[in-house]
C-alpha cells in the first residue's frame, strides 16, 4: 500500500476483515450519498488480485453485503491459491526446459497422420 492509500484508508477505512493469507479488508467509514460504501483491500506482500479468496472476491464486488465465512467451505473444495503463472511454482509440464527438457520418449500406439490416407 503506498502511502496516499495509508493515509486514506486511517482517515477513511473501517476494517472489515482478514483472509488467511493476511489481506486485510476495508470499507468506508461514512457512506456517501446515493452510492454504496467502498471497497479495497490491503494486500499482504505483493500486490496480486488472484490472491483474494472467493469469499472475499464476493464481497468485494458487492455480491454479497457481508464477507462470506471461510469455514463454510464443502468438504469437496479445495483452499484457494493464488495464480502461480509466471512465478518459480507455477506447473511446468514434464518435457519444460526448466524441468530439465527431458521427456518420455513416445509410445509405439502413435501413427502420424499422411495426406490422402
Amino acid at each position: 500500500m503506498n502511502i496516499g492509500t495509508r493515509i486514506f484508508t486511517l482517515l477513511n477505512g473501517r476494517r472489515v476483515g482478514q483472509d488467511a493469507i493476511g489481506n486485510i479488508y476495508y470499507e468506508d467509514r461514512r457512506p456517501r450519498v446515493g452510492a454504496p460504501r467502498r471497497r479495497w483491500v490491503d494486500y499482504k506482500g505483493e500486490p496480486e488480485a488472484s490472491s483474494v479468496p472467493p469469499e472475499w472476491h464476493a464481497w468485494l464486488h458487492y455480491t454479497v453485503d457481508a464477507p462470506l465465512a471461510e469455514t463454510g467451505r464443502k468438504t469437496w473444495q479445495k483452499p484457494h491459491q493464488p495464480n502461480l503463472t509466471g512465478s518459480a511454482a507455477s506447473y511446468r509440464p514434464a518435457g519444460h526446459d526448466y524441468a530439465g527438457g527431458k521427456r518420455a520418449a513416445a509410445s509405439g500406439d502413435y501413427e502420424s497422420w499422411t495426406p490422402g490416407s
